[in-house]
C-alpha cells in the first residue's frame, strides 16, 4: 500500500465488494473510520454491512487507483440506476396529468421520441428526466402529440411522493434543510435531479419564474431515514454545559454531525448543532428536552 493508505484502499485491495460495503475498520484492534491512515505493521480488520454503499467524500481520502476508480464506477453505477427510476415516476406522473399512463403509450411513439431527440434508449430519456436535463412535461406531451400551447389537459398532476430513500436523485436543498413534516416542493435543477425545498424558502422563492421546472411533492408517512437539521442554542457560559447539552441531544435519539461554538465576552455561548431526526415531531420533542436544561437560554431551529 502506498504511504498514507486508508481503511478503505485495503478494502478495496482485498476485494471489491468489501470495499463497497465498508463502514468502519479495527486498527490493532480499535475501532476506526473506514478513511483512518494506515501505519507499517498495523493489523486491520474491514468492518462491512450488507446495505452499505460508498460515500462519495471518499474519493478525496483514499490513495490507490484501484479504490479510487471501483468508488467512481459505484457511484456513476448507483446515480444511474437511481435517476431512471425518478424520471420513471415524473414521466408517469405528467402523463397522469394529461390523461394516460405511461403503460398505455404504443412502442412506436417512443421510436418516433428516440428517432428526434437523438437518445439511444428508453432508459436513457428517463436517466435524463430524473438529472433534470428533460423536462417530463415536454417529454409526456411529445409521447401524446400534444402542443406545448395545447389547453387540453387532463386534471391536475398528483404530488410526487418523497420517501427519502431515493439515493443521490432526490437532493434536499442544504439552504432550507427540509425534513419530514415540512410542508415541501421539488424543482427539476439541470444535472442534479430533483431538488427539495421548504414551501417558505427564500431561495426557491426566487426561481419560481419557471413553472414547468416546479412540482408539488409530498412526504412518505412512512420514511425511515434521518435527517438533517441545524438548532441554534444559546447557553450560559459555564464548565461543562456543551457536554450536557451533547448527553441531551444524544439521549433524544439524535445524532451530532456537527457542532460549532461562538464565544464573545458576554455570559453566553451560542452553538450551533447540526443533527439528525426522523421528522418535524422528533425535532420538537428534542427541543423541548434542551429547554429542560437550565443553562439553556434560547433555542431554535435555523436554516441557511
Amino acid at each position: 500500500m502506498p504511504r498514507g493508505a486508508t481503511a478503505i484502499d485495503l478494502a478495496y485491495a482485498v476485494h471489491t465488494d468489501i470495499g463497497n460495503r465498508c463502514v468502519a475498520a479495527r486498527i490493532n484492534y480499535e475501532l476506526a473510520l473506514p478513511q483512518a491512515e494506515l501505519n507499517n505493521g498495523d493489523r486491520v480488520e474491514i468492518v462491512t454491512e450488507p446495505n452499505a454503499v460508498p460515500n462519495p467524500t471518499w474519493l478525496s481520502y483514499v490513495k490507490t487507483a484501484r479504490a479510487r476508480s471501483q468508488i467512481r464506477h459505484f457511484l456513476k453505477t448507483m446515480r444511474g440506476e437511481e435517476s431512471r427510476a425518478l424520471g420513471e415516476r415524473l414521466l408517469e406522473h405528467q402523463l397522469r396529468a394529461l390523461g394516460a399512463g405511461e403503460t398505455e403509450i404504443p412502442a412506436e411513439k417512443w421510436d418516433k421520441l428516440l428517432r428526434e431527440s437523438g437518445a439511444k434508449t428508453r432508459q436513457e430519456i428517463l436517466s435524463d428526466i430524473g438529472l433534470g436535463k428533460r423536462l417530463a412535461a415536454i417529454v409526456a406531451r411529445k409521447l401524446l402529440a400534444i402542443s406545448d400551447h395545447s389547453a387540453t389537459e387532463g386534471k391536475p398532476p398528483g404530488s410526487i411522493v418523497i420517501r427519502g430513500s431515493e439515493g443521490m436523485a432526490v437532493q434536499f436543498a442544504k439552504c432550507c434543510s427540509p425534513i419530514p413534516g415540512d410542508p415541501i416542493l421539488g424543482f427539476i435543477k439541470k444535472g442534479q435531479g430533483l431538488v427539495v425545498h421548504t414551501h417558505d424558502c427564500p431561495t426557491a422563492r426566487k426561481s419560481r419564474g419557471d413553472p414547468e421546472k416546479w412540482i408539488d411533492v409530498e412526504w412518505d408517512p412512512d420514511t425511515d431515514r434521518m435527517f438533517d437539521v441545524s438548532i441554534r442554542v444559546a447557553l450560559l457560559d459555564q464548565r461543562g454545559v456543551l457536554a450536557k447539552v451533547a448527553a441531551a441531544i444524544a439521549g433524544a435519539g439524535c445524532n451530532i454531525t456537527n457542532v460549532s461554538v461562538n464565544t464573545d465576552r458576554s455570559k453566553y455561548a451560542i452553538n450551533y448543532f447540526t443533527v439528525q431526526v426522523a421528522n418535524r415531531m422528533h425535532l420538537a420533542r428534542l427541543m423541548r428536552t434542551l429547554r429542560r436544561i437550565p443553562e439553556v437560554v434560547r433555542i431554535l431551529r435555523t436554516k441557511d
